[in-house]
């Protein structure tokens, strides 16, 4: 609930107040002092109690700037009840706000992860590879950036929402994945994520219904979220997407996204949400992991890899080469990714799955081990573990 809540207050506060900075800075004290009651004591109305102690900061804050009259007559005077049409377009109107273009790429992803997605730093820093401390740098410097650009609480004009949109969706994608694979914690998935960026994708889909790969990001997250019953065991174990349950797939999720993808693909050129989007149709269609159309797969990965390069798409591919084409092919394709994903366990991992699927099952469990190691996800550190164990065996 507090993910969803922190970007409509945020979005309101800077909205009536014009200081981003120092409305980020209450709502994120407001959302503290929420994680230390509510357990105990939970509101009626837990939007106006948040929008009550963030303004309370806001009034503290102003007080010491000796500004106390008229800034606290501008909070009273706001309307703390504000209805659902208001929250959804302050939610939008914040992510293009923090994608305004006085900031770098990297600053506009860092600030609307913090401010919409409500990621911490650690979490933020974990999603770019970079120590927290660079992030939490990086992220100051934003809010000072949107701060010295005078930039207002209201939507850009339609020339600029089109160069930000790129960024918006991104913003999303990223808070998406780290929903449906957290960095770290005990737990696998963080529903509270996956939820409000599916949310926040409909609205974006809504007001913007000629853009294909909002149309494409948010079929892309139907596809995948409608895997989530099955990802994990009752215990939390990961459950690798080959050995699912298929009958815990979430249906209507995946209708809804394949007939949404279909009604994009083929009036433009396929986009990397469409794409991926398309990959996880794929998926979704097979009836067993068996049945799964590899080659199918592995011919999207190398238009992906065309259209939008990455270490992580390349990661990927090798996956299918080697599902399509056999280990040794898949095993190739890793060999160049270590400089770029060296830090990340995901390629350990599937350099261990490659390995075991090849029979080499000594270096397969070195690279388990290693994966292990570096992954902040305590359910995955277990799973991994297990590989390590299950290639100690004779």
């Amino acid at each position: 609930m507090l993910r969803s809540l922190a970007p409509q207050v945020l979005g309101v506060l800077a909205r009536t107040h014009g200081q981003f900075d120092a409305c980020e800075d209450a709502v994120q004290e407001a959302l503290l002092e929420a994680s230390v009651q509510w357990p105990t004591s939970m509101p009626d109305n837990p939007r106006a109690w948040l929008m009550t102690v963030a303004n309370r900061r806001l009034v503290d804050m102003f007080r010491s700037e000796r500004a106390r009259r008229s800034r606290e007559e501008r909070v009273m005077a706001m309307d703390l009840q504000a209805g659902p049409a208001a929250e959804a377009d302050d939610t939008l109107t914040l992510m293009f706000l923090c994608c305004h273009p006085a900031l770098s790429a990297a600053s506009q992803l860092a600030l609307t992860l913090r401010a919409v997605g409500g990621l911490t730093t650690a979490e933020i820093a974990s999603a770019f590879m970079v120590p927290e401390a660079t992030m939490g740098q990086r992220i100051s410097r934003a809010k000072q950036g949107i701060q010295k650009a005078g930039a207002t609480f209201s939507m850009p004009p339609p020339s600029e929402r089109k160069a930000r949109l790129g960024v918006v969706l991104h913003v999303l994608y990223l808070i998406f994945n780290e929903g449906y694979a957290a960095s770290s914690g005990p737990s696998l998935q963080r529903e509270e994520l996956t939820t409000e960026a599916i949310r926040v994708a409909r609205l974006l889909v809504a007001v913007a219904p000629r853009e294909l790969e909002a149309a494409g990001l948010l079929a892309l997250m139907l596809l995948t979220d409608s895997r989530r019953a099955a990802r994990t065991l009752p215990d939390g174990t990961p459950v690798p997407l080959a050995e699912q349950d298929r009958s815990l797939w979430n249906r209507g999720q995946i209708q809804e996204g394949i007939a949404l993808l279909s009604s994009v693909l083929g009036r433009g050129a396929a986009g990397p949400y469409q794409l991926q989007a398309a990959i996880a149709a794929v998926h979704a269609e097979a009836t067993s992991g068996d049945e799964t159309d590899w080659p199918q797969i592995l011919a999207l990965y190398t238009v992906l890899e065309a259209v939008a390069p990455s270490p992580v798409v390349t990661l990927n591919r090798a996956v299918a080469v080697a599902m399509a084409q056999g280990p040794a092919e898949g095993l190739e394709l890793l060999a160049g990714l270590d400089s770029a994903l060296g830090r990340s366990h995901r390629l350990d991992a599937v350099r261990g799955h490659l390995l075991e699927m090849s029979g080499s099952f000594a270096e397969a469990r070195a690279a388990y081990l290693s994966a292990a190691k570096k992954t902040g996800s305590l359910p995955e550190r277990k799973y991994l573990m297990g590989k390590v164990a299950l290639m100690d065996q004779p």
